[in-house]
């Protein structure tokens, strides 16, 4: 089985690369999903226990708790040292289960390949791009996103340029779903030798 690990910074569509690989019935482990059921469920009272009165109806409250981390390297490394290992298990969980299933090729969808050190850990690593100008463009219109925020997003994540650098394959979001539709379909097939 390849694991294929994707990336990209924010704005630069790889989450909508994900969907598209999941359309074509590639098996899909998102990691920012699996966080969200994690501070609604077993990593909620870790996190509340270190970030106390983050809680709001049982669920983490992720724009509270955006305050207390965001742009506090100390604080937001207490806040990995929780959510990171429980992603990993559930990540393992996932790929035991597809190996199981006699699958050729999944997907895991990383935000932080890079910056976690886990580009390693997967065979081939796709990098979701869409150029500086249009990556603005979009995390802007975000509702309640700000220059600061983007740039606080930014100062931690690894520079496209060099995730491109790094990356096997790069998946250009510029020029529409269409393309980027295309794209994935090339690399499934080359990756799984079908086509």
């Amino acid at each position: 089985m390849i694991v294929l690990g994707l990336t990209g910074s924010i704005g630069m569509g790889k989450s909508t690369t994900a969907r598209l690989f999941a359309d074509e019935g590639v098996p899909v482990h998102d990691a920012d999903a699996t966080v969200h059921r994690l501070y609604a469920g077993e990593a909620a009272p870790l996190i509340e226990a270190v970030f106390p009165g983050v809680i709001r109806d049982g669920v983490v409250d992720r724009r509270e708790l955006g305050t207390r981390v965001i742009g506090r390297p100390e604080e937001l490394a207490k806040l990995e040292a929780i959510v990171h290992p429980l992603v990993r298990r559930a990540e393992a969980d996932f790929l035991a289960r597809e190996r199981g299933g006699g699958r050729p090729l999944v997907v895991l969808d990383v935000p932080l390949l890079f910056e976690t050190g886990r580009a390693g850990a997967v065979d081939h690593v796709a990098v979701v791009s869409a150029g500086e100008d249009e990556q603005r463009r979009r995390v802007l219109a975000r509702p309640g996103m700000t220059e600061e925020t983007f740039a606080a997003v930014l100062a931690r994540q690894t520079p496209d340029a060099e995730k491109r650098a790094r990356a096997h394959s790069v998946i250009d979001t510029s020029r529409g779903i269409e393309a980027a539709r295309d794209q994935v379909r090339a690399l499934i097939a080359a990756l799984t030798h079908k086509g």
